[in-house]
């Protein structure tokens, strides 16, 4: 595809080709995790996509070995000491979750590394997704005393519940053809450009009226309520507010050190 513009936010960058916007995280230093900048940086690459009238696809990626790892932990263990709309808010995350399935835009995920945590998110609620056979998709919450409650409305929607409920409970990576397996990746390709582009074509033949229609029948074809959407931002708010999971975050940040690794551990 060529390019016709480019721009650079802090935590992301997007490329306009034709009827595509390609919007790639940029926060290797972080491993591409997810902060509130990059929430909003998202949304607002969504708002102009969904202005235009030649856009059909948005196209989410991280860097080559990883596309997005969660939550920033460094973000959430100092937020008691930063400016309240520079934190990650939950129900901001949900937000976008809902967003992206609901968006009159084709939401396409190109997978190439490990995805972790809220990354998983990204990718259960986007449209279409696109993998490379050396990906690898892990749950990895329960290890630090968490759940991944705004993950798994829609992870559950793509690969079932007990596919679900496993991830969670084992915290285990699976590679990319077990994900394919179960549907939480719609092609294994290990040239993801090419495999979209040859997807594009045939998407590019759609109304953007019709895209609208599907979503919003699939959704009520679908259990996810708003109710349990609330349910989940409740959840993962009580969570991250117990004082082991805050001391779990901090010691890791602060020290390198793993919640398993604790001597006081029972």
């Amino acid at each position: 595809m060529s390019i016709d513009s480019t721009r650079r936010f802090q935590n992301l960058t997007v490329e306009t080709h034709a009827r595509t916007m390609i919007l790639s995280i940029a926060r290797s230093q972080r491993q591409n995790s997810i902060n509130a900048a990059l929430i909003r940086e998202i949304g607002a690459a969504l708002d102009e996509a969904e202005r235009s009238s030649r856009c059909r696809l948005v196209v989410l990626r991280g860097e080559p070995g990883c596309f997005c790892t969660g939550l920033d932990f460094r973000e959430t263990a100092r937020q008691a000491d930063i400016p309240a709309g520079d934190t990650v808010e939950i129900d901001k995350f949900m937000d976008l979750l809902r967003r992206l399935t609901l968006s009159p835009k084709i939401i396409v995920s190109l997978v190439d590394g490990k995805v972790i945590a809220g990354g998983v998110g990204l990718v259960a609620a986007s449209d279409l997704v696109i993998s490379t056979t050396r990906s690898e998709f892990s749950l990895s919450e329960a290890l630090w005393g968490m759940l991944p409650c705004c993950v798994v409305p829609y992870l559950i929607r793509r690969i079932g519940f007990q596919k679900c409920y496993s991830m969670t409970l084992t915290t285990r990576p699976i590679g990319a053809e077990e994900a394919y397996r179960f549907n939480l990746v719609d092609e294994l390709n290990d040239d993801p450009d090419d495999a979209l582009r040859k997807l594009a074509l045939r998407l590019n033949l759609l109304e953007e009226d019709t895209i609208v229609d599907l979503k919003n029948y699939f959704r009520k074809m679908w259990i996810i309520t708003s109710e349990m959407e609330e349910t989940a931002v409740r959840e993962i708010t009580r969570l991250s507010s117990l004082p082991r999971v805050k001391r779990n975050i901090t010691d890791y940040v602060e020290q390198g050190l793993f919640p398993w690794h604790r001597k006081d551990r029972p």
